[in-house]
């Protein structure tokens, strides 16, 4: 029990952010300490070859900087599945070509309505770059594929025709399609481009095949020795990830990130330990809760993995 003491920092000049997680696990803390446990568990699921990585996450985040995480762990192929929401794809193709602002969560939101700006906790989104931009993207995208005969598409593949024609390589899901990273989206209709394919059915015979991703996210999960996922956030994305992974008696390691809070009841809040419970994360797993935002913590995580990684990789 009285085996690890705590030692103190020591901060120095031109320290990398991996040199920094390290001290985290020997200075421990609250929320650092649990910071450094689960970039030890990514970089276990990482260099598990039998392992298959599910990354989710909500889209408010994609609003904010921390679009360059997610799209950094995509583009470095350490994910293999996204489950995520329609904002996601919203903002991925607004932010593809337009601008979001830094703003504040005290800010007159009457004023900001008269001159047409949206606020995103503190981030500001002016129409131009939100709803107009993204209705000409997803229109053009849809009158292409119809051109082509297209006439019914699974979420999958829709994310990946939009990674190709809709965004630039500042995108998660321009990586995700060059890399044959599936990405699934089970809400698809709560966003804006949700409602441009809603839009496009009423003058088109155009489906969404949500049946489709079913199937493949049961084959994925069957047929993998183990599986992982880093779950940021909750709602419908953490949902999913965890219920197809009930299949196979749950995932072998779950990290989580979210500043939900347990006592409500809800599966934004719930701790991995209830997951056990439920199937959804075998009682063996190697998983962690780290309470906190994101911003913060998926930056200085997913920086740390990356070096582990890479230089593991140089190794070999």
């Amino acid at each position: 029990m009285l085996k690890d003491a705590v030692e103190d920092y020591e901060l120095f000049e031109s320290m990398s952010v991996n040199d920094l997680v390290l001290q985290m696990e020997k200075a421990w803390g609250f929320t650092a300490g649990k910071l450094a446990l689960g970039v030890k568990i990514l970089e276990k699921m990482a260099k598990d070859a039998d392992c298959v990585k599910f990354l989710s996450f909500p889209a408010n985040l994609v609003a904010t900087g921390t679009r360059g995480a997610f799209k950094e762990l995509v583009k470095r192929k350490l994910v293999d599945v996204i489950v995520t929401t329609c904002g996601t794809l919203d903002h991925d193709v607004a932010r593809s070509w337009k601008k979001y602002f830094r703003g504040s969560f005290l800010m007159d939101d009457k004023m900001l309505r008269k001159h047409n700006v949206n606020r995103l906790g503190n981030v500001l989104v002016p129409n131009e770059s939100y709803g107009l931009i993204i209705e000409e993207k997803t229109k053009m995208l849809l009158d292409s594929l119809w051109k082509e005969g297209v006439r019914e598409v699974s979420t999958h593949q829709l994310c990946w025709e939009i990674g190709k024609r809709a965004c630039n390589e500042s995108s998660i899901l321009y990586w995700a399609a060059k890399h044959n990273i599936p990405v699934y989206v089970p809400g698809i209709t709560d966003g804006a481009v949700g409602y441009q394919l809603w839009l496009f059915s009423q003058e088109h015979d155009f489906r969404i095949n949500l049946l489709k991703d079913e199937g493949e996210l049961s084959d994925l999960v069957f047929t993998a020795k183990k599986t992982g996922a880093l779950i940021v956030g909750g709602g419908i994305s953490k949902h999913h990830t965890l219920w197809w992974n009930q299949f196979k008696d749950g995932l072998d390691y779950a990290v989580y990130i979210s500043t939900a809070v347990e006592w409500d009841g809800s599966l934004s809040g719930a701790r991995p330990r209830e997951a056990i419970s439920w199937r959804k994360i075998k009682e063996e797993a190697d998983q962690i809760m780290i309470e906190g935002d994101a911003s913060v913590i998926l930056p200085i995580m997913i920086s740390s993995l990356i070096t582990r990684v890479e230089r593991k990789a140089k190794e070999l």
